[in-house]
């Protein structure tokens, strides 16, 4: 195992919740070539970072709850949040009006902004899984049921033609709108604990207990699935598909091969369980948020002059799997 001794990896902490954070999500690259992060907290105030700094540039106000759950379109331009207020609210991300509200019967736990940034794709905690269209958002066009317990995740795919939802009956599920009906699903046996899917990676990332599994999104073939030392709450595959990063119960991030399972790197810098991680949209660095209150964010690639981190001594640069050399698999 390589760890924080050997490598010395110094993430920047972006402070301002004052509760835990529990759902993060980055943007895609935008024509100006930057990209933004927003969180949820139990704080119940979602806020928007730019991506590649951490720095702070608005809090979205309006909810009287715990936010639970967050989205933001490809562009950066408009952002969702799911919130114990049961309501959903749909947001522009640049003046930070709230542009819509759905108001559902239960808490909100998953949100998901479709591609064409005209539907909301919604998940409670009592089972439901609604679709709005927020430019008439007073009432869902369409809705869901076959969960039983808790929704743990939602999310368009592709053309919008189909979603994914994740439960706590251990159940993730494949939805075809035009028909309204489920078209398949994948049993666990423990309780699933987050879901992570980008347009960009087929993939979709699981983690259950002390397992991350990873499934070909459309077939849900399961392709990879390895367990780590401790409970998992959640994982996010990087681009070029070669690893992973999770973190969970133990407050330490991992970096771990796909292929091998072998940990790359590990560090403990958060006071507090890591409840959500993701990697950045050009794979240059991750974000964790955590029980602590604080969002980290990682290098990739540790001692690369990247945003506000600086390469001063190119002779402290370890061999820390950077290069393509080094990495174990690719998955087709």
């Amino acid at each position: 195992m390589m760890n924080g001794s050997m490598i010395r990896q110094t993430p920047i902490t972006c402070t301002g919740h004052s509760r835990p954070v529990v759902d993060i999500e980055f943007s895609d690259i935008t024509d100006d070539l930057s990209y933004y992060l927003i969180s949820a907290s139990k704080d119940g105030k979602p806020q928007l970072r730019e991506g590649g700094t951490g720095d702070w540039l608005g809090t979205f106000e309006g909810h009287k709850g715990a936010i639970w759950a967050v989205d933001i379109s490809y562009d950066g331009t408009r952002a969702a949040t799911g919130a114990a207020d049961f309501t959903s609210n749909y947001w522009d991300a640049e003046s930070g009006d709230c542009l819509a509200s759905c108001t559902h019967s239960h808490i909100v736990k998953s949100v998901s902004i479709n591609r064409e940034m005209n539907l909301l794709l919604t998940g409670t905690s009592k089972s439901i899984l609604s679709v709005f269209d927020v430019r008439q958002p007073q009432k869902s066009i369409e809705e869901y049921t076959g969960h039983n317990g808790s929704i743990k995740g939602s999310k368009f795919l592709g053309n919008d033609n189909y979603f994914i939802s994740t439960g706590e009956d251990k159940l993730m599920k494949m939805w075809d709108r035009r028909a309204k009906k489920e078209l398949k699903h994948q049993s666990f046996d423990q309780a699933i604990n987050s879901m992570v899917l980008k347009d960009d990676v087929k993939v979709v990332t699981i983690t259950y207990g002390n397992n991350v599994a990873l499934y070909d999104v459309t077939t849900f073939d399961l392709l990879r699935t390895h367990s780590l030392p401790c409970v998992v709450n959640s994982a996010s595959l990087h681009l070029d598909q070669r690893y992973f990063v999770c973190g969970g119960e133990d407050m330490y991030v991992y970096k771990v091969s796909t292929e091998t399972g072998r940990v790359l790197e590990s560090y403990k810098k958060h006071f507090g369980p890591v409840h959500c991680i993701r990697y950045s949209p050009d794979g240059e660095l991750y974000a964790s948020g955590s029980e602590d209150g604080t969002i980290r964010l990682w290098q990739d690639c540790v001692g690369k002059t990247y945003g506000l981190w600086q390469r001063p001594d190119l002779n402290n640069v370890h061999n820390n799997n950077c290069s393509p050399s080094n990495h174990d698999f690719v998955m087709s």
